[in-house]
């Protein structure tokens, strides 16, 4: 069972699993960290050096390295493990490789006794997640992954430095899957609660070069121009994870575009897909589903392909839950 303590345990203690932990530690999210990883030497230095923070945040995070038994009491675990991707290819290409870690990572992490939330960040995130829900048998409520939850940051981020606005004043999410088939719902993106369709209407000449979708293409390649220039994206998605770990360990109710399993929303079923969200101690308590237009809802379908496409590859029907 969790513990009272709020913990949460970190499986892969690459680039974005420790920038996730650092995240965790100056944000003062929870009260335990436990890192898991293949490099005893690596995590435990890790450990050492997130330690060495405390003097300098809000609150007292204990950081310890552990194995796959520490995740007994853990609230989340946040599944990190995975393979690097490669300039020039997608992150579908990962899906094999991601699959034979999930098989020898999961089962050990539910027969510890595992009970709370699966947060997983590892690539292809939506087939991941999926491979996860089926892996360890758990209620899709309490397996997600980070989805589009980056993405539609990168989206709100992109449109602020031609409006004068904060990002935080844009409400809007990208839909579907995490990679090349991903795409904004612009009918639900609004500045300050005003639709940006709208906004273009009646103001074309302010922002005439504001191009929507310009907007959707840079959103879609930001990962990879990061990764091509840096070798992995960390920081982004370190705060996406940090920011559902706190909305589900402080019992939010916030809504947030994470990949979550489908069961008929959106006219999509037994795929996992980045979907806004209501998130929980619970977990992902339900799923909020947009009005789209004909257009977006044909996009989120054709997404969705894609999504089971990759699945159907993996042969995940096969993979008998616990």
């Amino acid at each position: 069972m969790p513990s009272k303590a709020r913990k949460v345990a970190i499986v892969g203690v690459g680039a974005v699993g420790a920038s996730c932990a650092y995240a965790l530690v100056n944000q003062s999210i929870c009260d335990e960290i436990v890192l898991i990883g293949r490099s005893a030497e690596k995590v435990r230095a890790d450990a050492l050096d997130l330690s060495h923070c405390m003097d300098f945040t809000h609150n007292r995070t204990k950081v310890g390295t552990g194995t796959y038994a520490d995740c007994r009491d853990a609230d989340i675990v946040v599944l990190s493990a995975g393979v690097v991707m490669i300039p020039g290819g997608t992150r579908l290409d990962l899906a094999a490789s991601s699959l034979e870690i999930c098989r020898e990572i999961v089962p050990q992490i539910v027969a510890a006794g595992f009970e709370g939330v699966f947060l997983v960040a590892a690539n292809p995130v939506d087939v991941v997640t999926g491979i996860v829900l089926k892996l360890s048998g758990f209620p899709r409520s309490r397996v997600i992954g980070t989805g589009t939850s980056i993405d539609s940051a990168r989206l709100k981020t992109l449109l602020a430095e031609h409006l004068p606005v904060d990002p935080r004043s844009i409400n809007g999410y990208v839909l579907g899957e995490h990679g090349d088939s991903q795409f904004p719902a612009w009918s639900h993106v609004t500045i300050g609660g005003k639709p940006i369709r709208d906004i273009l209407a009646q103001h074309g000449e302010r922002f005439d070069r504001l191009d929507l979708d310009v907007i959707a293409r840079q959103t879609r390649n930001a990962g990879w121009e990061i990764l091509q220039a840096k070798g992995a994206t960390t920081y982004g998605i370190a705060s996406a994870l940090a920011s559902i770990a706190r909305s589900i360990l402080n019992n939010e109710h916030r809504i947030v575009a994470v990949s979550a399993y489908l069961e008929g929303e959106y006219g999509q079923s037994g795929l996992c897909a980045g979907v806004p969200a209501i998130l929980t101690r619970d977990g992902m308590t339900e799923i909020v589903e947009l009005n789209l237009t004909p257009g977006e809802r044909r996009r989120f379908a054709e997404s969705c392909g894609v999504i089971r496409g990759a699945m159907e590859a993996l042969a995940l029907d096969a993979i008998a839950r616990s």
